[in-house]
């Protein structure tokens, strides 16, 4: 049972994810935004061999349409501001921000626009889509967990997800590094992301 599919953006053909549309999945069709409040986007970064630095995105918005009578006509998009980034030190930020890292001045936001979609089975699906860093874009895939969906207090009608993915931050040309003296480097080239994510139905 597929929530999300991929749209052929050179033929406009469709495909479906694996599986039979579930019909309580069909009762969540449409279109919903990313609650930030209720929303972590992190990373976890290898720091000098031995241990990990974990960060996360504090200004971001996101749009799903989740389509569940015809899995093939839900996307998911995200823009995340790349100054609202937070490690929980500062000078660390001030860093990352630099021309070292994310150039920020010149690359403010850091996207990602879906492309495909499948169901592994159960409630796991994995979404490919771009990521765009520092105006190179490559493709990345993310194995998603469906949370399952509620009405809040305030009458919203909520969904979730729990999300991962790996990429080399070198393929985004994230270069800089510093040797130590025992071997190795200061900064893993791998970073794990991490994605807990909370969604409102639009009105």
């Amino acid at each position: 049972m597929g929530i999300f599919g991929s749209k052929d953006s050179t033929t406009g053909t469709t495909t479906v994810g694996t599986g039979a549309v579930n019909p309580e999945l069909a009762a969540l069709t449409g279109d919903y935004s990313i609650d930030a409040a209720h929303t972590t986007i992190g990373f976890v970064a290898r720091h000098a061999m031995v241990t990990n630095v974990k960060g996360k995105f504090l200004d971001f918005s996101g749009a799903l349409h989740l389509d569940g009578s015809d899995p093939a006509r839900s996307t998911a998009s995200i823009d995340i501001k790349m100054e609202s980034i937070d490690t929980g030190n500062a000078d660390r930020d001030g860093h990352l921000k630099s021309a070292d890292f994310f150039k920020t001045d010149e690359f403010p936001v850091m996207t990602f626009r879906s492309t495909k979609a499948e169901a592994l089975g159960g409630e796991d699906y994995r979404v490919t889509g771009e990521l765009s860093i520092l105006g190179v874009t490559k493709e990345i895939a993310i194995d998603l967990e469906f949370n399952g969906a509620a009405k809040d207090p305030f009458g919203n009608e909520r969904v979730g997800f729990e999300g991962k993915a790996e990429i080399l931050r070198s393929e985004w040309g994230l270069t800089w590094n510093a040797a130590l003296e025992t071997g190795g480097v200061l900064v893993s080239d791998k970073i794990k992301l991490n994605f807990d994510i909370s969604a409102i139905k639009n009105a």
